[in-house]
């Protein structure tokens, strides 16, 4: 018998192949090279993507807000365990709460030097803050203000910002005779310290705030602006050492605290609730808001 072709391995793999291709492009499991996307569904595929980002950029931001807001409180809880501290080793006696701003407190090193005057340098406010009584005890720069302030603008300039935290008044920074408002001199003397204000993330952007956070007894208005900050509140430590947000609820509270530029002194704001906290957490019992 005459000899007949038989295929080599090699030859029947190529025809196996191409019968396989043959079969998946009649059932549509390829797509031919000249085949793609349209215009129109890359367009709506940029519009799909385009709501998506919509929807989850606020959901990121407040995520991102959250975590600032966290670093802030831990800031404030650190400060204010170094404010315990600092009593421990002085005989119980609260360290100077003014920074310079009243210059009461006869042979009381402030807490922090004035460091917020207009014009000063980057280096003279860290002096102010390294020279200051606390520092002892809190050795870190980064402790001392709200990493979501660097800069601000004072007397039409912008400067850097290095503390954006303030002490009440009654913690041994400022009294009041003319409203009956004592300032506490002694940690032993704190009646209810967990609700007892010691720090306000005030936000540097009131210089005289910086002195020393101020709120009336029992007058319904607002001394210094009320911090708007991480939302619509901000943040305070208390004399037993943990920190809080504070979610302000009155809109007269925000309307004025997010005036610009900050101003002190605000209208009579009669039943606003937010004053009343502030007057008994800063004062205690003798703020009796009707």
């Amino acid at each position: 018998m005459p000899d007949v072709f038989q295929p080599g391995y090699s030859c029947r793999i190529v025809f196996l192949k191409k019968a396989i291709f043959q079969v998946q492009k009649r059932k549509g499991f390829l797509m031919s090279k000249k085949e793609g996307f349209t215009l129109i569904e890359l367009l709506v595929v940029i519009a799909i993507i385009a709501v998506l980002m919509a929807i989850l950029m606020p959901a990121l931001n407040r995520v991102k807000e959250q975590g600032k807001r966290a670093t802030c409180l831990s800031n404030l809880k650190q400060l204010t365990l170094a404010w315990i501290m600092y009593a421990d080793e002085n005989d119980d006696n609260l360290v100077n709460g003014d920074s310079g701003e009243y210059s009461i407190h006869a042979k009381e090193t402030p807490w922090v030097l004035s460091d917020w005057g207009s014009g000063m340098t980057e280096r003279q406010k860290i002096n102010a803050i390294k020279n200051g009584a606390l520092w002892p005890y809190s050795k870190e720069l980064r402790l001392y203000k709200c990493q979501t302030v660097n800069k601000i603008v004072r007397s039409g300039s912008m400067e850097n910002i290095l503390r954006t935290y303030s002490v009440s008044d009654s913690m041994n920074c400022k009294d009041w005779p003319d409203m009956n408002a004592k300032m506490i001199k002694k940690r032993i003397d704190i009646k209810n310290p967990a609700y007892r204000m010691v720090f306000v993330d005030d936000g540097g952007t009131n210089p005289s705030a910086l002195g020393g956070w101020t709120v009336y007894v029992t007058e319904e208005r607002w001394w210094d602006p009320p911090p708007v900050r991480h939302g619509d509140g901000t943040n305070f430590s208390f004399a037993d050492g943990h920190s809080e947000y504070h979610k302000w609820k009155d809109p007269r509270t925000i309307e004025f605290g997010m005036r610009i530029p900050p101003t002190a002194f605000s209208d009579v704001q009669a039943g606003n609730e937010d004053l009343h906290w502030a007057a008994v957490a800063m004062w205690g019992e003798d703020a009796k808001h009707r």
